[in-house]
Protein backbone atom coordinates (compact mmCIF):
# COMPACT_ATOMS: atom_id res chain seq x y z
CA UNK A 1 0.00 0.00 0.00
CA UNK A 2 3.09 2.32 0.86
CA UNK A 3 3.78 2.14 -2.93
CA UNK A 4 0.07 3.30 -4.14
CA UNK A 5 0.36 5.99 -1.62
CA UNK A 6 3.06 7.22 -2.62
CA UNK A 7 2.16 7.60 -6.31
CA UNK A 8 -1.02 9.00 -5.45
CA UNK A 9 0.67 11.74 -3.75
CA UNK A 10 3.36 12.31 -6.55
CA UNK A 11 0.03 12.10 -9.11
CA UNK A 12 -1.50 14.64 -7.45
CA UNK A 13 1.79 17.00 -7.27
CA UNK A 14 1.95 16.64 -10.87
CA UNK A 15 -2.03 17.48 -11.28
CA UNK A 16 -1.93 20.81 -8.74
CA UNK A 17 1.47 21.81 -11.14
CA UNK A 18 -0.30 21.16 -14.31
CA UNK A 19 -3.18 23.14 -13.51
CA UNK A 20 -1.69 25.75 -11.99
CA UNK A 21 -0.09 26.30 -15.36
CA UNK A 22 -2.44 25.65 -18.17
CA UNK A 23 -6.24 26.41 -16.62
CA UNK A 24 -6.36 29.35 -18.44
CA UNK A 25 -5.70 27.27 -21.15
CA UNK A 26 -8.38 25.29 -20.82
CA UNK A 27 -10.77 28.10 -20.35
CA UNK A 28 -9.97 29.53 -23.73
CA UNK A 29 -10.41 26.20 -25.34
CA UNK A 30 -13.97 26.41 -23.66
CA UNK A 31 -13.30 24.18 -20.73
CA UNK A 32 -14.12 24.54 -17.01
CA UNK A 33 -10.73 25.95 -15.97
CA UNK A 34 -10.90 22.99 -12.92
CA UNK A 35 -10.55 20.51 -15.69
CA UNK A 36 -6.89 21.31 -15.76
CA UNK A 37 -6.13 19.95 -12.33
CA UNK A 38 -7.81 16.40 -13.07
CA UNK A 39 -5.34 13.70 -13.35
CA UNK A 40 -5.88 11.94 -16.67
CA UNK A 41 -9.03 13.86 -17.72
CA UNK A 42 -6.82 16.94 -18.45
CA UNK A 43 -4.52 14.96 -20.82
CA UNK A 44 -7.75 13.83 -22.54
CA UNK A 45 -9.02 16.98 -23.59
CA UNK A 46 -5.60 17.98 -24.85
CA UNK A 47 -6.00 14.69 -27.20
CA UNK A 48 -9.37 15.40 -27.81
CA UNK A 49 -8.48 19.46 -29.07
CA UNK A 50 -5.67 18.37 -30.82
CA UNK A 51 -7.03 15.09 -32.58
CA UNK A 52 -5.17 12.15 -31.11
CA UNK A 53 -6.17 9.10 -29.65
CA UNK A 54 -7.61 9.81 -26.34
CA UNK A 55 -6.69 6.39 -24.85
CA UNK A 56 -3.28 7.89 -25.06
CA UNK A 57 -3.90 9.32 -21.60
CA UNK A 58 -3.41 6.49 -19.99
CA UNK A 59 -0.03 6.27 -20.55
CA UNK A 60 1.08 9.75 -18.82
CA UNK A 61 1.34 8.64 -14.97
CA UNK A 62 3.40 5.61 -15.98
CA UNK A 63 6.72 5.23 -14.72
CA UNK A 64 9.57 6.32 -16.74
CA UNK A 65 6.56 6.35 -19.93
CA UNK A 66 5.06 8.94 -18.15
CA UNK A 67 8.03 11.52 -18.19
CA UNK A 68 8.03 10.88 -22.26
CA UNK A 69 4.26 11.41 -22.77
CA UNK A 70 3.49 13.74 -20.48
CA UNK A 71 6.25 15.87 -22.52
CA UNK A 72 4.46 15.05 -26.02
CA UNK A 73 1.13 16.60 -24.57
CA UNK A 74 2.42 19.36 -23.17
CA UNK A 75 3.84 19.83 -26.83
CA UNK A 76 0.12 19.09 -28.43
CA UNK A 77 -1.29 22.07 -25.84
CA UNK A 78 1.44 24.34 -26.53
CA UNK A 79 0.99 23.78 -30.62
CA UNK A 80 -2.78 25.05 -29.90
CA UNK A 81 -1.65 28.48 -28.65
CA UNK A 82 0.89 28.74 -31.81
CA UNK A 83 4.03 27.72 -29.93
CA UNK A 84 5.88 25.57 -32.45
CA UNK A 85 9.06 26.70 -32.77
CA UNK A 86 12.46 25.36 -31.97
CA UNK A 87 12.66 27.67 -28.77
CA UNK A 88 9.38 26.92 -27.57
CA UNK A 89 9.28 23.20 -28.08
CA UNK A 90 12.83 23.07 -26.22
CA UNK A 91 10.91 25.13 -23.20
CA UNK A 92 8.12 23.19 -23.07
CA UNK A 93 9.89 19.63 -22.53
CA UNK A 94 12.73 20.99 -20.62
CA UNK A 95 10.94 23.71 -17.99
CA UNK A 96 7.24 22.30 -18.73
CA UNK A 97 5.13 23.62 -16.28
CA UNK A 98 7.68 27.20 -15.60
CA UNK A 99 7.01 27.85 -20.02
CA UNK A 100 3.77 26.90 -19.46
CA UNK A 101 3.13 29.13 -16.87
CA UNK A 102 4.28 32.04 -19.38
CA UNK A 103 1.92 31.19 -22.09
CA UNK A 104 -0.42 30.70 -19.56
CA UNK A 105 -0.70 33.78 -17.86
CA UNK A 106 0.61 36.11 -20.87
CA UNK A 107 -1.81 38.65 -22.19
CA UNK A 108 -1.20 37.82 -26.16
CA UNK A 109 -2.01 33.70 -25.25
CA UNK A 110 -4.50 32.84 -28.11
CA UNK A 111 -6.28 29.78 -29.75
CA UNK A 112 -4.39 29.56 -33.17
CA UNK A 113 -6.35 29.70 -36.02
CA UNK A 114 -6.66 26.36 -37.51
CA UNK A 115 -8.88 26.94 -40.73
CA UNK A 116 -6.44 27.45 -43.24
CA UNK A 117 -6.44 24.77 -45.69
CA UNK A 118 -3.61 22.16 -46.32
CA UNK A 119 -3.35 23.45 -49.91
CA UNK A 120 -2.45 26.58 -49.06
CA UNK A 121 0.53 26.17 -46.40
CA UNK A 122 4.16 26.84 -47.63
CA UNK A 123 6.74 24.36 -48.62
CA UNK A 124 8.62 25.17 -45.54
CA UNK A 125 5.13 24.64 -43.03
CA UNK A 126 4.63 21.15 -45.32
CA UNK A 127 8.63 20.34 -44.44
CA UNK A 128 7.63 21.00 -40.49
CA UNK A 129 4.37 18.96 -40.71
CA UNK A 130 6.13 16.30 -42.31
CA UNK A 131 9.25 16.82 -39.53
CA UNK A 132 6.94 16.89 -36.95
CA UNK A 133 5.45 13.30 -38.03
CA UNK A 134 8.57 12.09 -38.05
CA UNK A 135 9.18 12.70 -34.74
CA UNK A 136 6.10 11.48 -33.73
CA UNK A 137 6.80 8.34 -35.16
CA UNK A 138 9.68 7.57 -33.61
CA UNK A 139 8.76 9.10 -30.18
CA UNK A 140 6.52 6.71 -30.50
CA UNK A 141 8.20 3.80 -31.58
CA UNK A 142 10.19 4.46 -28.43
CA UNK A 143 7.87 4.29 -25.64
CA UNK A 144 6.04 1.08 -27.67
CA UNK A 145 9.74 -0.14 -26.94
CA UNK A 146 9.93 1.34 -22.84
CA UNK A 147 6.51 -0.05 -22.39
CA UNK A 148 7.91 -3.74 -23.32
CA UNK A 149 10.96 -3.03 -21.83
CA UNK A 150 9.72 -1.94 -18.04
CA UNK A 151 6.73 -3.89 -17.66
CA UNK A 152 7.12 -7.19 -19.91
CA UNK A 153 10.62 -8.11 -20.73
CA UNK A 154 14.24 -6.92 -20.43
CA UNK A 155 16.90 -8.01 -22.56
CA UNK A 156 20.14 -9.00 -20.45
CA UNK A 157 23.53 -10.13 -22.41
CA UNK A 158 26.04 -12.84 -20.66
CA UNK A 159 29.36 -10.96 -20.44
CA UNK A 160 31.48 -13.42 -17.89
CA UNK A 161 31.43 -17.45 -17.76
CA UNK A 162 30.01 -17.96 -14.41
CA UNK A 163 26.98 -19.85 -16.12
CA UNK A 164 28.64 -21.58 -18.51
CA UNK A 165 27.63 -24.34 -20.14
CA UNK A 166 24.32 -23.78 -19.70
CA UNK A 167 24.39 -20.09 -20.35
CA UNK A 168 27.49 -19.30 -22.67
CA UNK A 169 29.70 -15.64 -22.74
CA UNK A 170 27.73 -13.70 -25.44
CA UNK A 171 24.81 -15.08 -25.14
CA UNK A 172 21.41 -12.34 -25.39
CA UNK A 173 18.34 -13.49 -23.45
CA UNK A 174 15.02 -12.43 -23.18
CA UNK A 175 14.02 -11.98 -19.45
CA UNK A 176 10.13 -12.36 -18.13
CA UNK A 177 9.50 -9.93 -15.50
CA UNK A 178 6.06 -11.51 -14.04
CA UNK A 179 8.12 -15.01 -13.40
CA UNK A 180 7.72 -14.02 -9.88
CA UNK A 181 5.28 -11.50 -9.91
CA UNK A 182 5.99 -8.10 -11.20
CA UNK A 183 7.89 -5.75 -9.40
CA UNK A 184 6.95 -2.26 -9.54
CA UNK A 185 9.43 -0.13 -11.10
CA UNK A 186 10.97 2.47 -7.79
CA UNK A 187 12.37 5.55 -9.77
CA UNK A 188 9.67 6.66 -12.27
CA UNK A 189 11.86 9.51 -13.52
CA UNK A 190 14.13 7.56 -15.39
CA UNK A 191 15.72 7.61 -19.17
CA UNK A 192 14.59 4.38 -20.78
CA UNK A 193 16.66 1.29 -21.72
CA UNK A 194 19.71 2.44 -19.21
CA UNK A 195 19.84 0.32 -16.05
CA UNK A 196 21.94 2.96 -13.23
CA UNK A 197 24.40 5.29 -15.53
CA UNK A 198 24.53 7.16 -18.35
CA UNK A 199 27.96 6.75 -19.19
CA UNK A 200 31.12 5.08 -17.22
CA UNK A 201 34.05 7.39 -16.48
CA UNK A 202 36.29 4.49 -16.80
CA UNK A 203 38.61 2.86 -14.21
CA UNK A 204 40.44 6.16 -13.00
CA UNK A 205 36.72 7.90 -12.04
CA UNK A 206 35.06 6.81 -9.59
CA UNK A 207 32.12 5.26 -9.93
CA UNK A 208 29.59 6.91 -7.76
CA UNK A 209 29.99 10.08 -9.85
CA UNK A 210 28.95 8.51 -12.88
CA UNK A 211 26.37 10.06 -14.34
CA UNK A 212 22.78 8.03 -12.88
CA UNK A 213 20.12 7.68 -15.95
CA UNK A 214 17.62 8.04 -13.15
CA UNK A 215 16.31 10.82 -10.21
CA UNK A 216 17.37 9.50 -7.56
CA UNK A 217 15.46 11.88 -5.63
CA UNK A 218 11.91 11.03 -7.09
CA UNK A 219 11.40 7.48 -4.99
CA UNK A 220 8.93 4.86 -4.86
CA UNK A 221 9.13 1.66 -2.17
CA UNK A 222 9.55 -1.82 -3.30
CA UNK A 223 6.57 -3.36 -4.14
CA UNK A 224 5.28 -6.65 -6.02
CA UNK A 225 1.96 -7.55 -7.52
CA UNK A 226 0.40 -10.74 -8.56
CA UNK A 227 3.01 -12.83 -7.14
CA UNK A 228 1.75 -16.66 -7.76
CA UNK A 229 5.32 -18.26 -7.80
CA UNK A 230 8.89 -17.49 -5.43
CA UNK A 231 12.37 -18.77 -6.93
CA UNK A 232 12.68 -22.49 -6.24
CA UNK A 233 15.51 -24.64 -6.25
CA UNK A 234 17.07 -25.01 -10.02
CA UNK A 235 15.88 -22.20 -11.70
CA UNK A 236 18.13 -19.53 -13.89
CA UNK A 237 17.15 -16.16 -12.04
CA UNK A 238 18.21 -12.85 -13.33
CA UNK A 239 18.62 -10.35 -9.74
CA UNK A 240 20.37 -6.80 -8.81
CA UNK A 241 23.58 -7.09 -7.09
CA UNK A 242 22.50 -7.00 -3.53
CA UNK A 243 26.07 -5.42 -2.41
CA UNK A 244 26.11 -2.33 -4.98
CA UNK A 245 27.43 0.57 -3.34
CA UNK A 246 27.15 2.80 -6.42
CA UNK A 247 23.21 2.57 -6.62
CA UNK A 248 21.12 3.02 -4.00
CA UNK A 249 17.99 2.20 -5.92
CA UNK A 250 17.11 -1.35 -5.72
CA UNK A 251 16.31 -1.79 -9.29
CA UNK A 252 18.65 0.42 -10.68
CA UNK A 253 21.66 -2.17 -8.95
CA UNK A 254 23.72 -4.53 -11.68
CA UNK A 255 21.61 -7.32 -12.82
CA UNK A 256 23.49 -10.42 -12.49
CA UNK A 257 22.25 -13.88 -13.59
CA UNK A 258 23.00 -17.20 -11.51
CA UNK A 259 21.39 -20.33 -10.77
CA UNK A 260 19.00 -20.62 -7.22
CA UNK A 261 20.65 -23.67 -5.55
CA UNK A 262 18.93 -23.15 -2.32
CA UNK A 263 15.87 -21.10 -0.92
CA UNK A 264 14.41 -19.81 1.85
CA UNK A 265 15.03 -21.89 5.00
CA UNK A 266 17.60 -24.42 3.40
CA UNK A 267 20.98 -25.27 4.35
CA UNK A 268 23.44 -24.43 1.87
CA UNK A 269 26.74 -25.73 1.50
CA UNK A 270 30.22 -26.68 -0.15
CA UNK A 271 32.51 -29.72 0.33
CA UNK A 272 35.43 -30.16 -1.99
CA UNK A 273 34.26 -28.06 -4.80
CA UNK A 274 30.81 -29.93 -4.61
CA UNK A 275 27.42 -28.22 -3.67
CA UNK A 276 25.04 -29.94 -1.28
CA UNK A 277 21.87 -28.48 -0.32
CA UNK A 278 20.21 -29.72 2.95
CA UNK A 279 23.19 -32.75 2.87
CA UNK A 280 22.32 -33.92 0.22
CA UNK A 281 24.42 -33.36 -3.41
CA UNK A 282 22.71 -31.15 -6.19
CA UNK A 283 20.96 -32.07 -8.54
CA UNK A 284 22.62 -32.06 -11.82
CA UNK A 285 19.89 -31.21 -14.94
CA UNK A 286 20.01 -32.06 -18.36
CA UNK A 287 21.43 -29.06 -19.47
CA UNK A 288 24.19 -28.09 -16.98
CA UNK A 289 27.49 -29.56 -16.52
CA UNK A 290 29.84 -29.55 -13.73
CA UNK A 291 33.09 -27.69 -14.19
CA UNK A 292 36.15 -27.09 -12.21
CA UNK A 293 39.55 -25.37 -11.88
CA UNK A 294 42.58 -27.13 -13.19
CA UNK A 295 46.35 -26.68 -13.50
CA UNK A 296 48.11 -28.26 -16.25
CA UNK A 297 51.64 -28.69 -16.64
CA UNK A 298 52.74 -29.61 -19.65
CA UNK A 299 56.67 -30.01 -21.70
CA UNK A 300 55.06 -28.22 -24.18
CA UNK A 301 52.64 -25.75 -25.71
CA UNK A 302 48.88 -27.04 -25.53
CA UNK A 303 47.05 -25.75 -29.09
CA UNK A 304 44.43 -23.59 -27.44
CA UNK A 305 42.76 -22.51 -30.41
CA UNK A 306 42.18 -25.84 -31.05
CA UNK A 307 41.19 -27.02 -28.11
CA UNK A 308 38.44 -23.87 -27.91
CA UNK A 309 37.04 -25.07 -31.46
CA UNK A 310 36.96 -29.05 -29.79
CA UNK A 311 35.37 -28.28 -26.46
CA UNK A 312 33.97 -24.43 -26.75
CA UNK A 313 34.12 -22.16 -23.71
CA UNK A 314 37.68 -22.68 -22.10
CA UNK A 315 39.23 -19.17 -20.42
CA UNK A 316 42.89 -20.20 -19.34
CA UNK A 317 45.84 -19.01 -18.02
CA UNK A 318 49.01 -19.67 -19.43
CA UNK A 319 52.78 -19.00 -18.25
CA UNK A 320 56.51 -20.22 -18.76
CA UNK A 321 57.76 -21.66 -16.46
CA UNK A 322 61.15 -22.09 -14.64
CA UNK A 323 61.45 -25.76 -16.19
CA UNK A 324 61.64 -25.30 -19.55
CA UNK A 325 57.82 -26.31 -19.94
CA UNK A 326 54.11 -24.33 -19.96
CA UNK A 327 51.38 -24.23 -17.09
CA UNK A 328 47.72 -23.39 -17.81
CA UNK A 329 45.54 -22.10 -15.23
CA UNK A 330 42.31 -23.35 -16.20
CA UNK A 331 39.18 -21.48 -15.15
CA UNK A 332 36.34 -24.40 -15.56
CA UNK A 333 36.55 -28.29 -17.21
CA UNK A 334 34.01 -30.41 -17.38
CA UNK A 335 34.78 -33.66 -16.43
CA UNK A 336 35.10 -35.57 -19.57
CA UNK A 337 37.21 -32.41 -21.28
CA UNK A 338 39.50 -32.75 -17.93
CA UNK A 339 39.77 -36.30 -18.52
CA UNK A 340 40.50 -35.46 -22.31
CA UNK A 341 43.13 -32.97 -21.46
CA UNK A 342 44.55 -35.53 -19.23
CA UNK A 343 45.36 -37.79 -21.77
CA UNK A 344 47.72 -35.28 -24.08
CA UNK A 345 50.76 -36.50 -24.57
CA UNK A 346 52.39 -32.87 -23.43
CA UNK A 347 50.68 -33.44 -20.57
CA UNK A 348 53.13 -33.79 -16.91
CA UNK A 349 50.51 -33.20 -14.69
CA UNK A 350 47.62 -32.11 -13.99
CA UNK A 351 45.88 -31.17 -10.80
CA UNK A 352 42.09 -29.91 -9.67
CA UNK A 353 42.67 -26.49 -7.72
CA UNK A 354 40.96 -26.99 -4.21
CA UNK A 355 41.55 -24.60 -1.40
CA UNK A 356 42.16 -26.44 1.62
CA UNK A 357 39.54 -26.65 4.18
CA UNK A 358 39.27 -23.39 6.71
CA UNK A 359 41.61 -21.62 5.09
CA UNK A 360 39.48 -18.38 4.21
CA UNK A 361 40.33 -16.42 1.53
CA UNK A 362 39.64 -13.19 3.89
CA UNK A 363 39.77 -14.21 7.64
CA UNK A 364 38.85 -11.90 10.10
CA UNK A 365 39.34 -11.68 14.02
CA UNK A 366 36.99 -10.56 16.68
CA UNK A 367 39.01 -8.56 19.01
CA UNK A 368 39.16 -9.31 22.52
CA UNK A 369 36.80 -6.31 23.39
CA UNK A 370 34.38 -8.16 21.44
CA UNK A 371 33.71 -4.40 19.22
CA UNK A 372 35.33 -5.19 15.85
CA UNK A 373 37.32 -7.41 13.87
CA UNK A 374 40.66 -7.14 12.38
CA UNK A 375 41.84 -8.71 9.18
CA UNK A 376 44.10 -11.47 9.44
CA UNK A 377 45.00 -12.40 5.57
CA UNK A 378 44.99 -9.50 3.19
CA UNK A 379 44.00 -10.72 -0.37
CA UNK A 380 41.77 -9.55 -3.00
CA UNK A 381 38.57 -11.28 -2.42
CA UNK A 382 36.07 -11.86 0.70
CA UNK A 383 33.95 -14.58 1.51
CA UNK A 384 30.48 -14.13 3.10
CA UNK A 385 30.41 -13.72 5.85
CA UNK A 386 33.65 -12.00 6.95
CA UNK A 387 34.39 -14.35 10.24
CA UNK A 388 34.08 -17.34 9.16
CA UNK A 389 36.67 -19.64 8.25
CA UNK A 390 35.40 -20.20 4.53
CA UNK A 391 36.19 -20.66 1.15
CA UNK A 392 34.74 -21.24 -2.55
CA UNK A 393 35.24 -24.23 -2.10
CA UNK A 394 34.70 -25.60 1.38
CA UNK A 395 31.73 -23.54 2.60
CA UNK A 396 29.12 -23.37 5.39
CA UNK A 397 26.79 -25.08 6.50
CA UNK A 398 25.17 -21.67 6.38
CA UNK A 399 21.15 -21.63 6.53
CA UNK A 400 19.49 -19.13 4.09
CA UNK A 401 16.76 -16.84 6.36
CA UNK A 402 13.29 -17.36 5.59
CA UNK A 403 10.75 -14.89 6.62
CA UNK A 404 9.28 -15.09 10.06
CA UNK A 405 12.59 -16.33 11.29
CA UNK A 406 13.80 -15.28 14.69
CA UNK A 407 17.81 -14.99 14.69
CA UNK A 408 19.92 -14.53 17.63
CA UNK A 409 21.71 -11.09 17.32
CA UNK A 410 25.48 -11.18 18.66
CA UNK A 411 28.90 -10.17 17.77
CA UNK A 412 29.28 -13.41 16.18
CA UNK A 413 26.53 -13.79 14.37
CA UNK A 414 26.14 -10.16 13.13
CA UNK A 415 28.30 -10.56 10.19
CA UNK A 416 26.18 -12.88 8.83
CA UNK A 417 22.92 -10.73 9.39
CA UNK A 418 24.25 -6.86 9.22
CA UNK A 419 23.32 -6.10 5.50
CA UNK A 420 20.24 -7.79 6.24
CA UNK A 421 18.73 -5.71 9.12
CA UNK A 422 20.41 -2.42 7.89
CA UNK A 423 20.50 -2.74 3.99
CA UNK A 424 17.77 -4.95 2.57
CA UNK A 425 14.98 -4.96 5.61
CA UNK A 426 16.09 -0.70 6.24
CA UNK A 427 16.78 -0.65 10.02
CA UNK A 428 19.19 1.90 12.02
CA UNK A 429 21.81 -0.99 13.17
CA UNK A 430 24.37 0.02 15.70
CA UNK A 431 27.25 -2.19 17.47
CA UNK A 432 28.17 0.37 20.19
CA UNK A 433 30.57 -1.45 23.08
CA UNK A 434 29.79 -4.94 22.52
CA UNK A 435 26.22 -3.97 22.31
CA UNK A 436 23.80 -4.14 19.53
CA UNK A 437 21.05 -2.01 19.14
CA UNK A 438 18.35 -2.12 16.12
CA UNK A 439 16.43 1.30 15.51
CA UNK A 440 17.61 2.15 19.09
CA UNK A 441 16.50 -0.34 21.45
CA UNK A 442 19.10 -2.89 22.59
CA UNK A 443 18.33 -6.60 21.31
CA UNK A 444 19.55 -10.31 21.27
CA UNK A 445 16.98 -11.13 18.56
CA UNK A 446 15.67 -10.07 15.22
CA UNK A 447 12.91 -11.27 13.04
CA UNK A 448 13.53 -11.75 9.07
CA UNK A 449 11.03 -9.69 7.13
CA UNK A 450 11.26 -11.53 3.58
CA UNK A 451 13.00 -14.51 1.95
CA UNK A 452 16.56 -14.89 0.71
CA UNK A 453 17.98 -16.71 -1.76
CA UNK A 454 21.61 -18.86 -2.47
CA UNK A 455 22.84 -17.85 -6.18
CA UNK A 456 25.55 -19.60 -7.11
CA UNK A 457 26.92 -20.01 -11.01
CA UNK A 458 27.31 -23.11 -12.69
CA UNK A 459 30.89 -22.72 -13.82
CA UNK A 460 31.81 -22.93 -9.60
CA UNK A 461 35.56 -21.67 -9.97
CA UNK A 462 34.61 -18.88 -12.14
CA UNK A 463 31.53 -17.07 -10.61
CA UNK A 464 31.42 -14.15 -8.06
CA UNK A 465 28.30 -15.27 -6.61
CA UNK A 466 26.59 -15.57 -3.01
CA UNK A 467 29.43 -17.58 -1.32
CA UNK A 468 30.75 -13.74 -1.50
CA UNK A 469 28.23 -11.19 -1.89
CA UNK A 470 25.87 -13.20 0.61
CA UNK A 471 22.17 -14.00 0.52
CA UNK A 472 19.82 -12.43 -2.03
CA UNK A 473 16.91 -10.86 -1.09
CA UNK A 474 13.47 -11.28 -2.26
CA UNK A 475 13.06 -7.37 -3.68
CA UNK A 476 16.28 -7.81 -5.47
CA UNK A 477 14.56 -10.07 -7.88
CA UNK A 478 13.90 -9.62 -11.41
CA UNK A 479 12.68 -12.80 -12.90
CA UNK A 480 13.53 -15.72 -15.41
CA UNK A 481 15.59 -16.12 -18.61
CA UNK A 482 13.08 -16.82 -21.27
CA UNK A 483 15.15 -17.56 -24.18
CA UNK A 484 18.06 -16.71 -26.12
CA UNK A 485 17.34 -14.13 -28.98
CA UNK A 486 20.99 -14.06 -30.06
CA UNK A 487 24.24 -15.78 -29.24
CA UNK A 488 27.88 -14.23 -30.51
CA UNK A 489 30.81 -16.19 -29.31
CA UNK A 490 33.92 -13.74 -29.13
CA UNK A 491 31.70 -10.70 -28.43
CA UNK A 492 32.81 -9.78 -24.72
CA UNK A 493 36.64 -9.93 -24.33
CA UNK A 494 37.42 -11.92 -21.30
CA UNK A 495 39.73 -10.79 -19.10
CA UNK A 496 41.01 -13.88 -17.08
CA UNK A 497 42.05 -15.67 -20.07
CA UNK A 498 45.56 -15.24 -22.39
CA UNK A 499 43.41 -16.67 -25.66
CA UNK A 500 40.32 -14.63 -26.88
CA UNK A 501 37.83 -16.53 -28.67
CA UNK A 502 36.88 -15.45 -32.61
CA UNK A 503 33.94 -13.95 -33.19
CA UNK A 504 31.02 -16.21 -34.65
CA UNK A 505 27.31 -16.29 -34.51
CA UNK A 506 25.91 -19.30 -32.72
CA UNK A 507 22.57 -19.86 -34.83
CA UNK A 508 21.65 -23.31 -33.18
CA UNK A 509 21.09 -21.31 -29.58
CA UNK A 510 19.20 -19.15 -31.13
CA UNK A 511 15.11 -18.79 -30.07
CA UNK A 512 15.60 -21.44 -27.85
CA UNK A 513 14.67 -21.72 -24.16
CA UNK A 514 17.05 -21.04 -21.42
CA UNK A 515 15.15 -22.04 -18.29
CA UNK A 516 13.92 -25.35 -18.69
CA UNK A 517 16.93 -27.71 -17.33
CA UNK A 518 16.80 -29.89 -20.42
CA UNK A 519 19.55 -31.37 -22.49
CA UNK A 520 17.90 -30.57 -25.67
CA UNK A 521 16.18 -27.26 -25.85
CA UNK A 522 12.80 -26.37 -27.51
CA UNK A 523 13.45 -23.49 -29.93
CA UNK A 524 11.06 -21.03 -30.49
CA UNK A 525 11.96 -19.57 -33.91
CA UNK A 526 8.41 -19.67 -35.37
CA UNK A 527 7.20 -17.08 -32.42
CA UNK A 528 10.14 -14.63 -33.75
CA UNK A 529 8.52 -15.29 -37.18
CA UNK A 530 5.32 -14.90 -35.90
CA UNK A 531 6.13 -11.55 -34.92
CA UNK A 532 8.04 -10.40 -37.78
CA UNK A 533 4.87 -11.27 -39.79
CA UNK A 534 2.54 -9.82 -37.53
CA UNK A 535 4.30 -6.72 -37.17
CA UNK A 536 5.66 -5.90 -40.80
CA UNK A 537 2.11 -7.50 -41.68
CA UNK A 538 0.36 -4.75 -39.88
CA UNK A 539 2.31 -2.04 -40.88
CA UNK A 540 1.34 -2.38 -44.21
CA UNK A 541 -2.42 -3.00 -44.40
CA UNK A 542 -2.12 0.44 -42.01
CA UNK A 543 -0.49 2.00 -44.80
CA UNK A 544 -2.80 0.46 -47.12
CA UNK A 545 -5.39 1.44 -45.34
CA UNK A 546 -4.18 5.32 -45.04
CA UNK A 547 -3.52 5.49 -48.94
CA UNK A 548 -7.04 4.27 -49.59
CA UNK A 549 -8.31 7.08 -47.12
CA UNK A 550 -6.69 9.81 -48.69
CA UNK A 551 -7.69 8.85 -52.33
CA UNK A 552 -11.36 8.74 -51.62
CA UNK A 553 -10.96 12.00 -49.91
Amino acid sequence: MNYFLTYTVYVLILSVLMGISTWKLFKKMGYNPLFAFIPFYNYFLILKETEHPKWWAALAYLPIVGPIMMSVFHLYLMSKFGKTSFKDKLLTVILPFIYMATVNYGKDTELEDETENELFLTDEEKSGKKKDSFIGSVTFAVVFATIIHVFVTQPFGIPTGSMERTLLVGDFLFVNKWSYGYRLPMRPLAIPFLQGTIMDTGEKGNPKDDPKSYVDAVKLPYERILQFNKPQKNDVVVFNYPQDSVHTAIDRKDPYVKRCVAVAGDTFEMRAGRLFVNGKPETVLGDQEVQHAYTVNTGTQLDIPGMYNTYGFLPVREMQNDKGGFTYMFQGLTDKTAKDIKTLPQVISMEENIYPKDSATISYKLNADKTAYTKSIDTTQSIFPINKPWNQDWYGPLKIPKKGDVVTINQESLPMYQWVISKYEHNRLENKNGKIFINGKETNQYTIQQDYYMMIGDNRDASLDARFFGFVPEENIVGKPIFTWMSVQGVFADASSSYQAPKKVRWERMFKATNTGEANKTSYWWVAAMILILFFGWEYFVKLFRKNKTDNN
